[in-house]
């Protein structure tokens, strides 16, 4: 069976990469509308998000065409970044905008520069923040990632994402491969923040509602005394988008390193204010929400994550303990 999958993913691939890129998001704008019809739960998960977060401001019929958006975005950037994982950065150029704040292009122009955290959301088409190396030179972009239980399929995928010329590590494997990498300079690391973290998460606000929250970004940054950002990729038209590195996150203050649950509630506020500019470009189908106390947005049982203190495991990371940090790239 992974044996035809992997095939038909192949066919897929092909016929995506053959197309012109704004063809590509079309069809997958086509795709995302009749994803809204036949995928009930994950059509259940968005509504129920939009309407806990939004009810206040939107009738339920603006909701549900917000979600009806949100799927049709969803499948244009899944079919976009089939195609824009094939393109040099010459054809991307006129399809993708690229913004950082003075105090990272000042950090790039050094002869070796810092290496550099930033706190990722699936905003847009996120699989275009593995290109960050490419637009800021001087630096080299890596990141983590889950790989597929299907070997040929992962194979796959890994093969479109590793042509940005980002380093990809399992991050169930490869943490000693990975710290070792953000001991040398000129690297972006880049960690998606805004998925729940499971139990070993802190507790935060997001939008208005309590969820387990990574304090991945936050440990990498203080153990390896980096600066840290924030990365948007917002859609700005069909088979057009922003990348934007947001201003510089403190993790010092007054010459102490800030509480992890400190720096992650600005990244959430970050995150946030991108969520409000243009809901329909996050991603709503994931149950961000997972570990709220008592019931979740879609009325299931949950657990409770940790509260927003920091636990004993962050704190050890900080200092320079290994086996802490090797956790934060597990759950993160």
């Amino acid at each position: 069976m992974e044996q035809v999958l992997y095939l038909l993913a192949r066919g897929l691939v092909a016929l995506m990469q053959a197309l012109p890129l704004t063809w590509v998001a079309r069809l997958g704008r086509v795709g995302g509308a009749l994803a809204f019809w036949a995928d009930a739960r994950h059509r259940r998960v968005a509504l129920a998000n939009l309407t806990m977060c939004f009810e206040q401001q939107k009738s339920t019929r603006e909701i549900r065409h917000l979600a009806q958006e949100n799927f049709r975005r969803i499948g244009e950037n899944y079919a976009c970044a089939i195609k824009t994982a094939a393109m040099n950065l010459d054809s991307l150029r006129s399809h993708v905008q690229f913004l950082m704040p003075p105090s990272l292009a000042s950090l790039a122009a050094t002869p070796q520069p810092p290496s550099v955290v930033v706190a990722i959301g699936h905003f847009g088409n996120f699989e275009l923040y593995a290109r960050f190396g490419q637009f800021v030179t001087g630096y080299q972009c890596v990141t983590t990632y889950r790989g597929l239980r299907q070997p040929l399929l992962n194979g796959l995928l890994q093969t479109l994402r590793e042509r940005s010329g980002c380093k990809f590590f399992e991050r169930r494997f490869e943490a000693a491969a990975l710290k070792a990498t953000m001991n040398q300079p000129g690297i972006i690391l880049g960690l998606l923040a805004d998925q729940h973290s499971g139990q070993g998460g802190l507790r935060l606000p997001f939008l208005g509602h309590e969820g387990g929250t990574s304090a991945a970004p936050a440990i990498f940054a203080l153990r390896y005394r980096c600066p840290l950002y924030t990365g948007i990729c917002s859609r700005v038209g069909l088979a057009q988008w922003r990348l934007e590195a947001g201003e510089p996150i403190p993790t010092p203050e007054n010459g102490q390193a800030r509480s992890t649950t400190d720096i992650m509630l600005d990244i959430n506020r970050a995150f946030e204010a991108a969520v409000r500019r243009d809901p329909a470009n996050w991603f709503w189908v994931h149950n961000r929400w997972k570990l709220i106390k008592g019931r979740n947005a879609i009325g299931k049982e949950s657990i409770t994550a940790p509260g927003p203190t920091q636990t004993a495991a962050q704190i050890s990371a900080i200092k320079g303990n290994e086996r802490a940090t090797d956790s934060a790239i597990t759950e993160h």
